[in-house]
């Protein structure tokens, strides 16, 4: 099944798409797409649900995130633009999860920005609590998978003294969605098509047949060093193709607009602002 959230940010209230693609609202079952609900989604005909009226915002799939968890240089080719080695084992860092919003909103580069970047990641939800789990167990512990923009300022991330977090944790540097696929929705976990395009002109193509880490390993590796709770996000990497990749440099302006794509996890679609 495929569940979203709409309604104003702070305020949104769990649905179910059916067949058409068309919202069905989920309130008179559960109160949110949030916490230890996710170890039991309904398993609900859609049709018996009332239709969403009108075109309401489209928030994060998922909510009450205590976690964003983030995994760096995760992709062979990814690693291969940057010109560094495959990690030995996951580069692991946490991103505010202050930086969340929905599909469709607007991406805003901070004040004094000027090396925003983008990433699409395949993002994994957890539904059951996950500690110490093992590698042929860890999937059991998901709820679902959804697109996650790992969005950066590079000059924040890499040029300013301190840790990725200055560069990775901005308002709106993680749009979410828009939907919660299930489990049993995804036809192959590690062979899913990936892309971004920027203004209409293609940045990134990958697949997550070139993950150095895949998803089950990245679940039971995390949940050795920290317990995963339902609704911790996990962002798994990216493929190639971001803008500190192109050459030259290709970074975010104001006006600009990405669409990213995961076979079967839909589409986001953010134009990108700046503060004030």
């Amino acid at each position: 099944m495929k569940f979203a959230r709409y309604g104003t940010a702070g305020q949104e209230k769990p649905a179910v798409l059916d067949d058409q693609g068309r919202l069905r609202d989920l309130s008179g079952v559960l109160p949110d797409l949030a916490g230890p609900l996710l170890a039991d989604l309904p398993r609900i005909d859609p049709e018996s649900l009332p239709l969403v009226k009108g075109t309401p915002r489209i928030g994060p799939p998922v909510g009450q995130v205590g976690k964003l968890i983030c995994i760096g240089l995760n992709y062979t080719d990814h690693a291969e633009e940057l010109g560094v080695d495959a990690p030995p084992e996951p580069v692991v860092f946490l991103k505010a999860t202050s930086a969340i919003t929905g599909p469709y909103d607007p991406v805003s580069l901070p004040r004094g920005a000027r090396k925003g970047d983008w990433e699409i990641e395949l993002g994994v939800v957890i539904g059951r609590r996950a500690k110490y789990v093992t590698e042929a167990d860890a999937l059991s512990h998901v709820a679902g998978y959804t697109i996650v923009n790992d969005v950066s300022e590079r000059a924040y991330q890499m040029e300013r003294a301190g840790q990725w977090t200055k560069g990775k944790s901005c308002d709106s540097f993680a749009p979410i969605g828009p939907w919660l696929v299930t489990p049993d929705e995804v036809d192959d976990l590690e062979a899913l098509d990936l892309s971004l395009d920027l203004n209409g002109t293609r940045m990134q193509t990958g697949s997550t047949a070139r993950m150095i880490f895949p998803v089950a390993h990245i679940v039971a590796y995390l949940s050795e060093l920290m317990t995963l709770e339902p609704g911790d996000v996990i962002a798994t990497g990216t493929p190639p193709g971001v803008g500190m990749g192109q050459r030259p440099p290709r970074y975010l302006a104001e006006g600009d607009e990405m669409v990213l794509r995961i076979s079967g996890l839909g589409e986001q679609r953010s134009p990108v602002v700046r503060d004030r």
